[in-house]
């Protein structure tokens, strides 16, 4: 998918910074949730126990939210062989860690109360690789702490001699920037497998399912590692923030610059490659401004304002690179500048 076309998409959706999810949630599921809460307090105290479902954060991605938040999918894995029954609740809470290590230091501890908190059902039955599931959270920037915690839902057939379910609660650190404080920014640098437009709008059951499709017209799907081959090819997605503009419009130059790690700690032959790099090879300059923008493209409206690159990588010699991304703010006289760290085989 071209840039044009992902920016005429974007044309068709409200901003996404405006975009809120409903308020009210399904009342079965607010139970459901209020009962994992309490359960996620006693598997805390206790510190969770065993990770009997190999439980693994992958990764997280960072996206300006709705006014004053950031939005942040995050990625985490489990052994589908290791649930009996192959059916598991799934809750997330979400903490300032100050406020929950300030709350643990305390003689009588307090629940602390989450910034964000969700519940839902998660079949994983008959697979026999590592399942990968994305939730997120909205949060304004801070540090804090994801508790996940899953808990085994018996079958109605299992046997009454059947062990009790298991619960596996993973903590993971997370520092959210801040997307709101006018400074030029981007989101997080997503590498993806494919961009595809939603025919539809996505139900807010959905969208807890599938967050990358939270952009509101179409959905990414994040590649599962960085390690590729010469068939493969390296397709990255971001969002630029805080742009200053003129009438709306910015001026912008983004250069994807290639970079290969070199045997030995030697000098960069060329810049912008640091010590122990070689320059490869770069793209030509990306310019986002009223020329190459469409007509009715205006930051001050909200529009996004994203960039995306797709290289094939047939030609790349084996061996780990670095791609560098350097957006430029001619207007704002600013630069940004992101790393995606790669390998070809």
């Amino acid at each position: 998918m071209i840039l044009g076309t992902v920016l005429a998409l974007f044309f068709s959706a409200a901003p996404f910074a405006q975009q809120e999810f409903e308020k009210k949630q399904d009342e079965a599921m607010k139970k459901e949730a209020e009962a994992l809460s309490k359960l996620a307090e006693d598997a805390l105290m206790a510190r969770g126990g065993p990770n009997d479902f190999s439980l693994t954060w992958v990764n997280q991605d960072f996206l300006q939210g709705p006014k004053g938040k950031e939005f942040v999918p995050f990625t985490f894995s489990l052994d589908p062989t290791k649930v009996n029954g192959g059916t598991l609740m799934v809750y997330w809470r979400v903490v300032p860690q100050a406020a929950a290590a300030a709350a643990a230091d305390a003689k009588n501890a307090k629940r602390v109360e989450p910034v964000w908190e969700r519940a839902g059902l998660v079949s994983v039955a008959g697979g026999t690789t590592p399942v990968r599931l994305s939730r997120f959270f909205e949060a304004p920037a801070g540090t804090y702490d994801v508790y996940i915690v899953t808990k085994e839902i018996p079958s109605e057939k299992a046997p009454k001699n059947s062990p009790p379910p298991k619960t596996v609660v993973l903590k993971q650190s997370v520092d959210v920037p801040d997307f709101w404080n006018g400074e030029l920014a981007t989101s997080s640098v997503v590498v993806v497998d494919k961009i595809e437009p939603l025919a539809a709008p996505l139900n807010n059951a959905q969208l807890i399912e599938r967050p990358y499709a939270r952009l509101g017209v179409f959905e990414l799907t994040p590649a599962a590692t960085t390690k590729f081959t010469k068939a493969n090819q390296l397709s990255v997605f971001f969002l630029i923030y805080n742009p200053k503009n003129d009438a709306g419009k910015p001026d912008l130059n983004v250069e994807y610059v290639f970079c290969q790690a070199m045997a030995g700690n030697q000098p960069g032959a060329d810049e912008p490659c640091k010590s122990g790099e070689k320059f490869y090879n770069k793209t030509a300059p990306q310019a986002l401004n009223a020329t190459t923008l469409p007509a009715q493209f205006d930051l001050n409206a909200g529009h996004m304002l994203p960039s995306e690159q797709a290289v094939p990588l047939s030609g790349f010699p084996a061996g780990d690179y670095r791609l560098e991304i350097k957006v430029t703010d001619k207007l704002g006289n600013q630069t940004v500048t992101r790393d995606v760290n790669f390998s070809v085989s």
